[in-house]
C-alpha cells in the first residue's frame, strides 16, 4: 500500500513538472512571436512622407495611421509612432519607441542618449548662417555680438563657441527668415534647402553649419530579440538604397572590345558577358553607379558599345 501511494505521487510530481516544462517554453515562444519593434516617425512634415514610402519599398505594409498616433505593420513586426519630429530623439532615449527616424540636425541639438544607426539619403539639407544680402560678409567674426535667430540654439552656440565667437542667440520656433527684417535680430541661422526662402526675405546665406539628412537612429540599450529585428529593417534599408543608386544596363559589343569595356564596367563582380547570335558579338550586363552614369555611358559608346538598355533596379542584395 506504501509504494503504491509513493509511486502515485511519483507520477503525479512528474506530470506537474512537464506541464511546468511545457508552459515555461510556451510562453518563452509567446514572447518571442509577441516581440515587435517600435519606430517613430514624424505625423507631418517634410520627413513624414518619404519614410512612409521607405517603409513600404522595405515590403512593409502598414494599416491606415491617418490621424492616429501608433499603427501595427501587418507583415513585419514592427509598430509605427507619428510623432513631432522634435520629440523622437527623447521618445527613443526613454525606450518608448526603440527607433526612430529624424533629420540630423534635430539629433544634435537633443543631444540626446540615441545614437545614429544609419543614414537614409533623403530630407537633405543645410543649417547655415544668413545675413541681409546688402550686408558683406568677410569671415566668422562678422557674427561677434551680432543677434542672431534660430531654431537650434545649441548647435550654433557650440558652432561660434569653437571659433571663438560671442554672439546673442535668440530661440525662436518658426518664421526665423523675417527675424532680420522686423528688427528681432541681424541674422539667422535656419535650415536651408534651395535658398528661395532667404531670397524672398532679403537674405543670403554665407556660411553653411551642418550638412543634414535623415537619419535611423536607435536606443543604445536594445534587447537583443529587438535587434535581430532592427538588423532584418537595415538588410531592406540598405537594398532599397542600393537599388536607388544603381542602374541595370545591357548593351552590344565587339569581342574585340570586351576587355577595355570590362574594365569600365566591373559590375558587382564583374560584367556577365553572352555571346549574340551574330558571330563576334557579345550582349553585356552590368551595374552602374546612378552618380557616374553618364560619364560611363559615354566611354561605353567611344569603346564599342551600341543598342545600350537601362533598366531600373527595384531591390539589390548583396
Amino acid at each position: 500500500m506504501y509504494l503504491e501511494i509513493e509511486k502515485h505521487n511519483f507520477y503525479q510530481l512528474k506530470t506537474a513538472y512537464q506541464f511546468a516544462v511545457s508552459r515555461f517554453f510556451y510562453v518563452q515562444k509567446q514572447k518571442t512571436m509577441q516581440q515587435r519593434l517600435k519606430i517613430a516617425i514624424q505625423k507631418s512634415g517634410r520627413l513624414s512622407e518619404k519614410s512612409r514610402e521607405l517603409l513600404t519599398e522595405c515590403g512593409i505594409n502598414i494599416k491606415n495611421g491617418k490621424n492616429k498616433l501608433i499603427a501595427p505593420a501587418v507583415n513585419f513586426p514592427l509598430d509605427i509612432l507619428f510623432l513631432r519630429d522634435d520629440d523622437i530623439p527623447q521618445y527613443v532615449e526613454d525606450g518608448t519607441a526603440d527607433i526612430g527616424i529624424v533629420g540630423e540636425n534635430v539629433v544634435y541639438e537633443e543631444s540626446k542618449e540615441a545614437k545614429v544607426v544609419w543614414g537614409l539619403g533623403f530630407g537633405k539639407c543645410r543649417l547655415s548662417l544668413a545675413i541681409p544680402k546688402n550686408e558683406t560678409f568677410t569671415d566668422i567674426t562678422y557674427f561677434q555680438d551680432k543677434k542672431i535667430a534660430t531654431s537650434y540654439p545649441q548647435i550654433l552656440g557650440d558652432y561660434l563657441q569653437k571659433r571663438g565667437v560671442t554672439a546673442d542667440i535668440h530661440k525662436i520656433s518658426g518664421s526665423v527668415e523675417i527675424a532680420p527684417g522686423i528688427g528681432l535680430a541681424d541674422a539667422i541661422a535656419d535650415l536651408v534647402s534651395s535658398g528661395s526662402t532667404l531670397f524672398s526675405n532679403g537674405l543670403k546665406e554665407v556660411e553653411v553649419i551642418l550638412k543634414s539628412q535623415a537619419v535611423l537612429i536607435a536606443n543604445p540599450k536594445l534587447e537583443a530579440s529587438k535587434q535581430q529585428i532592427l538588423d532584418k529593417l537595415l538588410f531592406r534599408i540598405k537594398a532599397v538604397q542600393k537599388a536607388t543608386n544603381n542602374k541595370y544596363i545591357l548593351l552590344n559589343a565587339p569581342n574585340e572590345s570586351l576587355e577595355e569595356i570590362k574594365a569600365i564596367l566591373p559590375g558587382m563582380k564583374s560584367p556577365t558577358i553572352m555571346p549574340l547570335a551574330e558571330a563576334g558579338w557579345s550582349s553585356v550586363h552590368s551595374v552602374i553607379a546612378e552618380d557616374k552614369f553618364w560619364e560611363v555611358i559615354d566611354r561605353l559608346r567611344e569603346a564599342g558599345g551600341q543598342g545600350i538598355l537601362v533598366i531600373p533596379i527595384e531591390k539589390m542584395i548583396l
